[in-house]
């Protein structure tokens, strides 16, 4: 049996019913598709706005822990800045009144030296106007040696006094430190002697304590072997005035041309302030040993380290009492009880005992 075509004009109630139906169920299932997908969206965009959200909150509060945390720093900073600033504002309270009292302290030692001043020029009034001759100024020395570099030589000598005797050893051991050299140097001629590091040293310390002289001293300089003798000519047994140019010059001049020869004799040198009158208040000795002869003329040609130390012996008892004696050391090979008898004698005289290093003076 043959299907007849359906034509749409043919369709019953029912078949357009159904098919109305179908469309809108379609229709339905299309929107509430569309209304999903829309859905979706909606969340996915609420969702990264929730997001966004968040991180900006998270954000929001690390810039407010760190603005705090900033803040609390600026507060720390600013107490201790205030802190500082009152210590450093009482510091300049205290400098002001620490600056005020030298102020004052210094204005009274202005007012003081004022008036030491003006006593001063009193009493060289009066002292001119009783026939004296004021007190020479402190810079007026006659001699001066300023050293290498003007140094200033702190050496503990006590070179003051009103007659002060310098005694310079000449003998044949201040040509050298060592017996070998002394021996070798003592045969040259007296050119060469002369021109010994050692004496030139000695040389030099005596015109340096010549130069540091009280301007109104009297002085005498004599040089000794085995005899003692006075460097200016004609002045034995006299005092030389240290403010006389004159008389500074006939002393050191001298020293130029001579050169050391033969044994020590200490006794000879200290007889010499026996015979100058009035006595010597201060013996200033430049030596570099103990002697090898005493009072007598000796009988042999060698001499023991104890009859060295017996000569010397014999030598400081003939020194007058009361006498300063103040000695420069200069090195000597072989002769270690020196050191010790003239640190001795500084301490039984108040004198006192310099070993003086190699660039000095």
């Amino acid at each position: 049996m043959k299907r007849r075509p359906i034509s749409p004009f043919s369709l019953s109630f029912l078949d357009i019913m159904f098919c109305g139906f179908g469309a809108v169920v379609l229709l339905v299932l299309i929107l509430n598709t569309d209304t999903v997908k829309a859905r979706k969206q909606t969340f996915a965009d609420l969702r990264s706005e929730a997001v966004k959200l968040q991180e900006q909150v998270l954000t929001g509060r690390e810039e407010m822990v760190t603005a705090r945390n900033s803040l609390r720093d600026t507060a720390q900073e600013l107490v201790t800045t205030r802190g500082d600033t009152e210590q450093v504002i009482r510091s300049m309270r205290e400098l002001e009144a620490e600056i005020a009292r030298m102020d004052a302290d210094t204005q009274a030692s202005r007012e003081h030296i004022a008036a030491l001043s003006a006593d001063l020029k009193q009493l060289d009034a009066d002292k001119q106007r009783l026939g004296e001759k004021p007190a020479a100024a402190a810079g007026a020395r006659v001699h001066r040696i300023a050293g290498e570099g003007d140094r200033q030589y702190l050496t503990g000598l006590k070179i003051g006094g009103k007659h002060v005797l310098i005694l310079l050893d000449a003998s044949a051991s201040m040509l050298d430190e060592t017996i070998v050299n002394v021996v070798r140097r003592r045969n040259m001629d007296e050119a060469q002697r002369r021109a010994a590091a050692k004496w030139q040293r000695a040389r030099a310390t005596t015109e340096w304590l010549v130069s540091q002289l009280p301007v109104d001293a009297q002085f005498q300089l004599y040089t000794f072997d085995t005899a003692a003798r006075p460097t200016a000519a004609g002045s034995r047994g006299h005092w030389l005035s240290a403010s006389t140019a004159t008389d500074i010059q006939s002393a050191l001049a001298p020293l130029k041309a001579i050169a050391p020869q033969g044994g020590t004799r200490l006794y000879a040198a200290f007889a010499v302030a026996r015979e100058l009158k009035p006595a010597p208040d201060n013996i200033l000795l430049i030596t570099d040993g103990l002697p090898t002869q005493g009072r007598d003329k000796p009988k042999g040609t060698t001499v023991s380290p104890e009859q060295r130390l017996a000569h010397f012996d014999q030598a400081a008892k003939s020194l007058p009492a009361g006498i300063p004696v103040n000695t420069i050391l200069l090195p000597m090979e072989g002769d270690a009880w020196a050191a010790a008898v003239y640190w001795r004698l500084a301490l039984d005289t108040s004198g006192s005992f310099l070993t003086p290093a190699r660039d000095w003076p």
